[in-house]
């Protein structure tokens, strides 16, 4: 999985090594988070592997998943988690924000589904995560972020087509506010964006991790080319 050492990623990654994967993860920068989430995979008894890699470089991100292969010996189950969030009004996005935004949250997803596919044994799974501004933009800023997350959708429903006869189901989970270190529950604007949601409150990461466990698991697998919000009704 990508983006694997913090918040939705680290949640993610434990809770499918609880559940008995192996698990191999990716990060950009940070490895001592990264290194903290791989002890706890194996204080679990799982075997773990953190890969240094950015999801703007392509050549890192075959490399990872070459890596992955080399160690854990088998690729069963993608998570796309690595995302950049980058926002501001219209004129002030340009060139630079664009191609940094799509290189991360579209391009790395479709080039690692690709790239996992050719190791992928029938019955695999590819998840991606999305976001909640993808079906609903509250606050002026977010069109570009918003481009990117829908992207998904059209990636998600499209790999579901052409990888269904081999048994592999693609889905996207598109995640409410969560309290991560990027978005903490008590941060500055965290009571209006939470007031934004049904239930009034930001998600815990392993209730993300629950949904995303449940269609990597043997549960999922008539579940594909689905779009599952996990947003406390934000976009109710």
């Amino acid at each position: 999985m990508t983006g694997g050492s913090r918040g939705i990623g680290a949640a993610v990654a434990l809770r499918l090594a609880e559940e008995g994967a192996d698990v191999a993860l990716t990060y950009r920068e940070g490895e001592a988070p990264a290194r903290k989430v791989v002890e706890r995979i194996e204080g679990l008894g799982r075997r773990a592997l953190a890969v240094r890699a950015d999801s703007a470089e392509p050549v890192a991100l075959d490399a990872a998943v070459a890596r992955t292969v080399e160690v854990l010996g088998r690729l069963d189950i993608l998570v796309n988690n690595a995302g950049v969030f980058l926002v501001g009004p219209l004129e002030q996005l340009g060139p630079v924000e664009i191609d940094a935004t799509l290189a991360v949250n579209v391009r790395a997803p479709f080039q690692l589904a690709q790239a996992a596919a050719r190791h992928m044994t029938d019955g695999g799974r590819i998840i991606s995560i999305g976001s909640n501004i993808a079906e609903r933009a509250p606050f002026p800023g977010l069109a570009l972020y918003s481009m990117s997350k829908t992207a998904l959708v059209g990636l998600t429903k499209g790999l579901a087509r052409e990888l269904g006869p081999r048994g592999i189901t693609v889905n996207l989970v598109h995640p409410g506010p969560t309290d991560t270190d990027a978005n903490p529950a008590d941060g500055p604007n965290a009571e209006a964006i939470a007031g934004l949601t049904a239930l009034g409150r930001y998600a815990d990461p392993a209730e993300i991790a629950a949904t995303v466990a449940h269609l990597a698991s043997p549960d999922g697998r008539y579940v594909t080319g689905a779009v599952v919000s996990v947003d406390g009704g934000f976009s109710a």
